[in-house]
Parts: structure tokens; sequence; C-alpha cells
């Protein structure tokens, strides 16, 4: 293996002479436990200074993952880090979307599915540069985005509009427009999640996912992709909690099947595969370890050593702080994390934050300016042309366009929402009650539907549907998220009361604010229209569409049908 230090002068890092002196005389100047420390990267929720201080004086850990909090607390807790920390530390948070991944007064230019869904590449640059400027001003210097999975399984529940589609070319084409605009701002980009994520219908955060494609098939898409990012200059990589079964097998041809561990655990794919056969030499960071994906795996004991031995820089969250600390020290004693090895991972680690320019410039950000950057009118423009170039039109069947308080006077409303039971009952915030006053707002009268109680023989007439109402709009508010295995809609008793069963009777109109494959639980829905988010803004742009004051101009970066008949009729 080439001389690491050899290797910090080449791409991504591309260090100069003096970076590299910093990063030897860095290195030379800490001790076994301070090496550790620099494995890891922990998370904060908020600036609690007694816990800020155990991580940066007590811990000495590499970095921390900032949660969504207020603007002031993201300040906060990046001063007091940078403040107490010996090294300087990396801050990272999950900018998919734009700033608002840090902040909650940070910008949502929109999820990746609505930038592909635009057919705008503006966008994609838009996205980006956005995350990288409000995040370089909020004190941020490690994106972990772009998602780089492709979305080849509508039943994934947790790739979905994060993704920027079904299409690799596509996937391919923004991740690296990200990388370019983010990392501009001295912002290392993240893809993720190596192998790939999106052919198992299985979710990582619950069991070790896998991914089924053959050599062949993996090389023309979710390699491109890689290959394209690291291209590009992409700092760092994710590796996730996902077998490859058919590169595991090419590599080491006599393992058993019981033996292919997920990439964060598997030598073979995190350094053979990504390391060496694509290249890559940026830093390697695994997915969180908190993870049901990685600790079915092996006991913990020895996956938290193992993550580091089989080629990843650095640990991403604990299970258990003290324990955790102790399974990697004891790792490095007993060799299962070799001297070398440990070595490389922390001079990689120095060398990303000389790359990134910590050494030399002050990292303690200004509120006023993160207040400034963030309010920025041109950026929240984007995020409104984001929401109307993005709103697909996914099945029109009927003549119901445009709805107006003239044409359609009455309304009923039927909400959906997340929640066993929840289905169809009173809704007093979120983004379905705003939609409500919206359309009151406009004129309409909007009656929320509300299933009768009983069984069977006492539910509504039909009568009570046809003769009061001259509309039936439907809103499926249901995001992705993890710790879940299906996105389904779950509807309300008495025997799905709230089913769109006046189809044929009754204009109807079926919106999904979050999940693009709804349509496979309405199949014979005639009008049917996918937004990709439930923002104020995305609302808004929404009933403008409906209302005929803006075209539909999005198309699906994805099969919106299921690959079912039966959804086209």
């Amino acid at each position: 293996m080439k001389n690491i230090y050899e290797s910090l002068k080449e791409k991504p890092f591309s260090l100069s002479e003096a970076d590299i002196a910093w990063v030897k005389k860095t290195y030379a100047d800490l001790d076994e436990e301070e090496k550790i420390g620099q494995l890891f990267c922990l998370i904060a929720y908020s600036s609690e200074e007694g816990y800020l201080d155990f991580l940066a004086r007590k811990l000495k850990v590499g970095g921390i993952m900032c949660r969504v909090m207020p603007t002031e607390e993201v300040i906060k807790t990046v001063t007091l880090l940078q403040e107490k920390s010996k090294i300087p530390m990396l801050i990272a948070a999950n900018l998919e979307a734009g700033g608002n991944g840090c902040s909650i007064s940070g910008t949502r230019i929109g999820c990746e599915m609505a930038i592909s869904a635009s057919k705008d590449l503006d966008l994609g640059d838009a996205l980006g540069e956005v995350s990288g400027k409000e995040g370089n001003a909020l004190g941020l210097n490690w994106s972990f985005a772009p998602i780089s999975d492709i979305d080849f399984n509508f039943r994934n529940p947790i790739t979905n509009t994060r993704t920027f589609g079904a299409n690799p070319e596509q996937v391919k084409d923004l991740s690296v427009r990200y990388i370019k605009h983010c990392q501009a701002h001295d912002v290392a980009a993240t893809f993720k999640h190596f192998p790939g994520d999106g052919v198992d219908e299985r979710d990582q955060h619950l069991c070790t996912t896998v991914n089924s494609l053959s050599c062949e098939q993996w090389d023309m898409t979710y390699g491109k992709i890689y290959r394209a990012c690291i291209e590009a200059g992409a700092k760092a990589c994710m590796v996730g909690h996902i077998c490859l079964p058919s590169y595991a097998k090419k590599i080491n041809p006599k393992i058993a099947d019981e033996d292919i561990l997920p990439a964060s655990l598997n030598y073979d794919l995190c350094t053979t595969l990504l390391r060496e056969k694509l290249g890559f030499n940026g830093l390697i960071i695994s997915d969180s370890t908190t993870m049901a994906g990685v600790n079915g795996a092996l006991p913990r004991e020895k996956l938290v050593p193992q993550v580091i031995a089989a080629g990843c820089d650095m640990f991403l969250f604990t299970r258990n702080l003290e324990e955790d600390f102790s399974y990697m020290k004891e790792g490095v004693k007993n060799g299962t994390i070799s001297p070398q090895r440990l070595e490389e991972a922390v001079i990689r680690i120095l060398g990303f934050k000389a790359s990134l320019h910590l050494h030399t410039k002050n990292n303690i950000p200004s509120l006023e300016e993160a207040n400034r950057v963030l309010s920025d009118p041109d950026s929240k423009k984007l995020a409104r042309i984001c929401a109307e170039k993005s709103i697909t039109l996914v099945k029109n069947k009927q003549d119901v366009f445009p709805i107006s308080p003239d044409r359609y006077p009455r309304i009923l409303f039927y909400p959906i929402e997340s929640g066993a039971g929840q289905m169809g009952y009173g809704i007093d915030t979120g983004a379905n009650a705003s939609l409500v006053k919206k359309l009151e707002a406009k004129g309409f009268k909007v009656t929320v539907f509300k299933p009768k109680e009983g069984f069977e023989g006492m539910m509504m007439s039909a009568h009570e549907i046809t003769d009061n109402y001259d509309l039936i709009l439907y809103s499926a508010n249901m995001a992705t998220k993890s710790n879940q295995t299906t996105v389904r809609i779950e509807w309300a008793q008495p025997m799905g009361a709230n089913v769109p069963a006046y189809i044929h009777s009754v204009p109807t109109v079926f919106v999904s604010l979050e999940n693009p494959y709804h349509l496979l639980d309405v199949p014979r829905v005639k009008t049917y229209i996918n937004t990709y988010g439930s923002s104020d803004v995305i609302l808004d742009c929404l009933i403008e569409k409906l209302m005929g004051k803006q075209p539909f101009e999005g198309e699906s970066p994805v099969d919106a049908f299921c690959g079912k008949w039966d959804t086209h009729l």
C-alpha cells in the first residue's frame, strides 16, 4: 500500500507540504488514547456545556454530528466544541435537502427526489450550493450527503424521496453536482450508503440488508455512480450495513454465505472494493453503529474494532459510550486493529481536517453571519422554484382541473397521517391541517371526513356524499423514516371507511405529500399527484396548480405506478 502521507498529496485531499507537516506534527503529539478518540464521530442534540466539554476534553473525539436545532443552539454547540478541542473538530449534519438539516431556520431547497422531478439541473447545483453555504455559516465542515442510493425497490422504507430516483444516470449526475457545489464552501460532501441501498425492501436500521445485484449489474449502476463521485473529488464516503454477496464472493470465492458481513465490517468490500478497486482515497466513515444492521452481524465487542479493521476510518455514534470506547481500546490492544491500521485511519482523519483548512482558519462561527446567510431571500426563492417545477401530476384520467370555489365549492377532505387507527379523524396541526386552512382561505368550504361509529350496515350512505360534496380531496402525509418496515396506508375502521369509494360518483383527487408510491394502495383513483414534501411553500404551490394558476411541471423520477397494471386504469 502507498505511503499514507504520499496519498494525502493526491485527490481528494490534495495537501501541500505545509499541510502534511501539520498532520505529521499533530499525529506525533497524540498518545494512544487520543488516537482512539479521533476515530469516533458522536452526536450533539443540544448545547449542554457539560456534555460538550466531556466530548472535547475528556474523550477528545474526532468529530460530532449535529441534529436539527435552533440556529443559536447550533452556533453555541460548535463554538464550545471548537474552543475546547485540542484538535479542530469535524462538525457534520445531514444536509440532504439544504441547511434545514442542521438549523430549523435553514433553507429546505427540496428533497433529492424533488430535485430530480424538477428536471432542472441548476437546482441540483443549488442544492449543493445552499447546503454548503448555510452549513459553512453555521460552523459545519462536513455534510452527510448526497444520498447516492438508487430507489430501485418501491417497497424500500428508507430510501424513497431521500434519493434522486431510480435512474442511475440521474443519480450520478445530480450527486456529482451536489459534491462540487457543496465542497466549494469548505464543507466536505459524503456519498452514501456504499455499497448501495434501494435494492432490498428492508431497512438497515432494523436488520442487515442486501444489495443483490450481480457484479456486472452493480458495476453499471452503483459502481458507476461511485466512480463519478470519486472523480468529482468527494472527500468522504459513508459505508452502510449492507451486504453485497456478488462482490464478496468474487473477491473471496471460498467464503460461505453465513460469513458474508455487511460492508461496514467487511474488509473485502470496504478496503478491497472501495479503497483499492474504485480508488477512493478520501475518508471512510461507517453509518450509525446503533443500527441493527451492524449489531446483528457480530457481538458488540467484536464489531466495534472490526469497523476500523475493515477499512472505515471513523466510527459513527455509540450504543453505550463507555462500553464502546473500551471495546475499541481492547481491539487496539489485542491486534484486531493493527498499529498500521490505527495510524492510517488517524492520519487520514487529520488529513481530512487539513483539506478543509481547519488547522489554519478560525473555526468559530458568527451568529450574526449565520442569520444573514440563512435569511438570504435568493435561497428561499430557490425553494419556491423547486416546488413549482417538481410537483408531479402522475395520473390524470378525468377533467377535474382547474378546481375553484365556483366549480367545486364543497370539498370533502380525507386526511391520511402516519399512525395506526388515526386516519380520517380530527386534525389540528401539521401539513393536512395547514392545507385545509389554505383551501378555506381560497373560498372553499372544506369538511374533514370522520367515519361514523359502528360496523357494516351502519356506514354513511352514498347519497350523504354525492348530495353534499362537489369534490373529494385526499391528502396523504406519510414520510418514510427509520425503524419502520413499510410505508403503506392503514385505512380507518369500520372496514376501510375512508377508502376512495366514490371515485365514479364524485370527482376525486389524491395527493401524496411525502411518499411517491401511494398509488399502489389507491390504484383506481383517476387523479394522483406527488409533491415530494409538505412545507408551506409546497402546499401553496400545490393549491395554485390545483386551481390552474400554475402548470404541473414535474416528471416522476421513479415508477409511481409501482409496476402494477391496475394503477394505470
